[in-house]
């Protein structure tokens, strides 16, 4: 099976630097199921072309099965599926991430590029390629295979020559066949988990949401298994904001300036830290982590033994770990700390077996009517003996003096509470899922108003 990439950038040769494979060496890996090769047909100032040569071991493919000639007799060797997206994961993984050490004004630096797939399987034609092609950009010519050119009677075949062309960074173009070659074929050579929902959101980044066909392609990528897909297609129902992640980091940062003179930001988290250590908790999953502030609070204690942060923003969580690298902690907090990317709507059996659950102003970014989606996740399928919930008091907000009036403090949130609504949201719920509940504020509290921030803790009766 063979991929080639082509460009005309010049210099061409830049390429190389892009995929971390020089263009006067060539490379073999080997894989799994087989090796990859990597070579460089045509090299030049003016034209660079790179060749992922896929070669299968048939042998391996069925090793485990049985020895019947179905097993046998297989198009997998020599036609783009599941099994060259594996590939390139392994031997393009940092051109794949965006990243080159030697070019790094490239990664994002979109370039005419030609990718050419020498046969793939197309369930649903050629108008499936153009389907899941021509909304990227892509300018595609596709030819059709006869099964047997002796025998034209037989027909046309469901394999396609595919020549792709756009002009777009070599991340977004890896990015895109990684995701859709294995949505052509319609089949997968390995099962598929929950751990499928990551690999799409992270590879669909930024594109994936927007896409017309997002369904049918979620559909494909996780073999039609209902309930990943299900959650996938929420997570990406999240997402649905132009340039999300982007928005949502700018719209925090402005939260932050609203209530930065009253320090309540740190207030807050030293505030869910002390009720964590007075509850005597060392299991923490953090709802909503965000950019991690409270994860970096957490590290720093040596009470608790287990820290993990999620999010459905994949650009959030990357911010995360960039910051929290620089906190440059010794090893063994290192290894108390776990993130992944999920929605907080959908049940995850990741959510389970942990002592605690916080909740740090995140309720407000849902609508009102997926809240009772998120109380079942947590006090119902995860059901921790304690949940920290903090959430803004409407109130307060005539305090601020840079908050327009009537305005909420984040353009993401879908409501801000009063004191009396906040604490009838959580006497129900405690009643409802059989917990005990009590509210406490952060920061200081004007005689009328109240405080900025309140928080509600709830503990398991059982």
């Amino acid at each position: 099976m063979l991929l080639t990439i082509s460009t005309t950038n010049q210099p061409a040769t830049d390429l190389g630097y892009l995929l971390h494979k020089h263009p006067n060496r060539c490379q073999s890996f080997p894989l799994s199921f087989g090796k990859a090769h990597i070579f460089y047909p045509e090299a030049s100032e003016t034209l660079c072309t790179a060749a992922l040569l896929l070669d299968i071991n048939p042998i391996k493919l069925v090793r485990g099965r049985g020895t019947t000639l179905e097993h046998y007799v297989t198009d997998r060797p020599y036609v783009a599926s599941s099994f060259l997206s594996v590939a390139m994961s392994q031997v393009f993984s940092t051109a794949m991430g965006g990243r080159c050490k030697d070019k790094p004004e490239l990664v994002n630096t979109p370039i005419p590029l030609t990718a050419k797939l020498s046969v793939v399987p197309c369930w649903g034609g050629e108008s499936i390629l153009r389907e899941l092609f021509e909304p990227l950009g892509y300018t595609v010519i596709a030819e059709n295979h006869q099964l047997d050119e002796k025998f034209p009677e037989w027909g046309s075949s469901k394999y396609y020559t595919v020549e792709l062309t756009n002009t777009i960074p070599l991340s977004e173009l890896l990015s895109h066949l990684y995701v859709l070659i294995p949505v052509l074929d319609d089949e997968k050579h390995y099962w598929v988990g929950e751990d499928e929902v990551e690999k799409l959101l992270r590879h669909g980044e930024g594109w994936l949401n927007t896409h017309p066909a997002k369904e049918k392609i979620t559909r494909r990528y996780l073999k039609y298994r209902g309930n990943l897909t299900r959650q996938a297609l929420a997570q990406l129902a999240e997402d649905d904001n132009l340039d999300p992640d982007a928005t949502e980091i700018e719209q925090t940062e402005a939260e932050i300036a609203i209530e930065k003179p009253l320090s309540l930001n740190k207030q807050r988290m030293l505030t869910v830290i002390d009720a964590l250590k007075a509850n005597n908790v060392k299991q923490i999953i953090d709802m909503g982590c965000g950019e991690g502030t409270l994860l970096r609070y957490l590290l720093k204690e040596l009470c608790f033994d287990k820290i993990t942060g999620v999010d459905v923003s994949y650009r959030a969580l990357e911010i995360a770990k960039e910051r929290i690298d620089r906190l440059h902690l010794p090893r063994n907090q290192w290894d108390k700390l776990q993130i992944f990317q999920s929605a907080l709507t959908y049940q995850d059996k990741r959510f389970q077996n942990y002592d605690a659950v916080t909740l740090v102003e995140v309720i407000e970014h849902l609508d009102l009517p997926r809240l009772s989606a998120l109380e079942r996740v947590i006090f119902e399928f995860a059901h921790p003996k304690l949940v920290v919930v903090t959430t803004p008091n409407i109130e307060y907000n005539i305090k601020f003096e840079n908050l327009p009036a009537g305005k909420l403090r984040h353009k993401d949130h879908r409501f801000e509470w009063t004191r009396a609504e906040f604490e009838s949201w959580a006497n129900l719920v405690a009643e409802k899922f059989d917990y005990t509940v009590s509210l406490k504020p952060i920061g200081d509290v004007d005689i009328e108003v109240g405080s900025p921030t309140q928080m509600a803790l709830f503990k398991a009766a059982n």
